[in-house]
């Protein structure tokens, strides 16, 4: 087990080629040059380049690109690394859409793949979530989303050849890749090609995903993502689950991600059987942790070095989930979700799913007990070092976050 405590301090860059690149970056940047380039159209001709194919089903993708590009323009502070960075994630983004919609003109009746009653877990990030899907997942009838499928899906593995894919050695090279360059991401989020992995990776085929405001800080993108309509993005999220279905038949789809709480309606909209499984902790932790992982994430790609408008950005970003899944639980049955407390999970995560099931009506099995107990004893928390961070690091206290907070912790935690 590593020791060692790691702060978003720690994601300062650290190799020496990528940290050339960024000196001749900027270099090139005082004669008015800027690598790489990052237009809207330089985007769409490499993703279809990449993909072989043009159909794009529709321009949905459109508005949030232009809404992304000129924030990260603006207000991001790029360096030549976060460029590279920033416009790949956009490719290849855009190229796995277009492979996913060429795949069904193709195949057809994936279409009539029937989502049901999928296990979908949301809340706000550092809740429990990423612990909760891995669990749930654990039981033999069910298969959560995983990070190598949703990183390169297109086309979906068989079953008989879905364990040794070669894009899952792929997958595991790049999140090497990853750490190696900024080594305490492990420590603050759990990484592999084969573990449960969030819809904002599927969210991010239609550039709607708060997962792309990790990457460089976008605050008049995320303004304009907490007002769009997402029903294009779940549109994409379910022809890429039917097409993952198609091929390797699934009774019990595990879901998760925090970018369901924006946006309840149309996630109802689209799975209106879907059994949710809603996370809480209290926001004097979860607040300053959040802010801590997204300027690790965003600190190798950035010149800035003020951690502070990046923790404001999403310390408002969370005050606004909460009032929207707060309004739209006011207006349900009580029973239309479970409430989950992130601390009834990590003190007993057996009781946790069994409690889960009953709310929902589904009996726990004894190997799925067994499975809980060896996976919490082989993958403890704190396997890949301590994530160390603090209210103060961000100009906050405790105190101030939990009075600013309070109705929801009382309520909730």
């Amino acid at each position: 087990m590593n020791t060692r405590s790691y702060t978003f301090r720690d994601a300062e860059l650290q190799s020496k080629p990528l940290r050339l690149i960024n000196h001749v970056g900027q270099a090139l940047s005082h004669f008015g040059l800027k690598f790489p380039k990052i237009s809207e159209q330089s985007i769409v001709d490499q993703a279809v380049a990449r993909a072989k194919c043009s159909d794009f089903g529709s321009d949905s993708y459109r508005e949030p690109l232009g809404q992304y590009l000129s924030s990260i323009t603006n207000e991001a502070e790029l360096n030549t690394f976060g460029r590279i960075v920033s416009k790949g994630m956009l490719v290849n983004a855009l190229a796995n859409r277009l492979k996913l919609i060429d795949w069904h003109k193709k195949n057809p009746n994936a279409k009539k793949e029937t989502i049901k009653q999928p296990w979908i877990i949301l809340g706000l990030p550092r809740t429990g979530t990423s612990l909760l899907s891995i669990l749930l997942g654990l039981s033999p009838m069910a298969r959560p989303l995983q990070h190598w499928e949703a990183a390169n899906p297109m086309p979906p593995a068989d079953l008989a050849r879905a364990g040794e894919d070669p894009r899952i050695t792929e997958c595991a090279k790049d999140i090497d890749a990853l750490l190696n360059i900024n080594p305490p991401l492990g420590a603050m989020h759990p990484f592999g090609a084969t573990i449960a992995e969030e819809c904002t990776a599927v969210f991010m085929y239609d550039l709607r995903t708060v997962g792309m405001e990790t990457v460089g800080f976008a605050p008049s993108y995320g303004q304009w993502l907490s007002n769009a309509d997402m029903t294009s993005a779940y549109d994409l999220h379910k022809l890429t689950l039917q097409a993952l279905q198609s091929t390797q038949p699934t009774d019990q789809w595990v879901l998760k991600s925090p970018n369901h709480l924006w946006c309840l309606d149309e996630l109802l909209a689209a799975y209106p059987d879907a059994r949710i499984i809603w996370t809480h902790r209290n926001p004097s932790t979860v607040i300053p942790s959040i802010a801590s992982l997204t300027n690790a994430l965003q600190w190798p790609g950035t010149t800035r070095r003020d951690p502070k408008p990046a923790a404001e950005d999403w310390k408002l970003k969370m005050s606004n989930a909460i009032d929207k899944g707060v309004t739209f639980d006011d207006k349900q049955k009580s029973n239309w979700c479970y409430h989950l407390r992130y601390d009834d999970l990590i003190a007993n995560p057996i009781s946790a799913v069994d409690n889960i099931y009953r709310h929902f009506g589904v009996e726990l099995g004894e190997l799925q007990q067994q499975r809980i107990k060896k996976w919490v004893e082989h993958r403890p928390q704190n396997t890949f070092g301590r994530h160390h961070y603090s209210a103060e690091d961000f100009g906050w206290t405790s105190e101030q976050l939990g009075e600013e907070f309070e109705v929801y912790s009382r309520r909730y935690c």
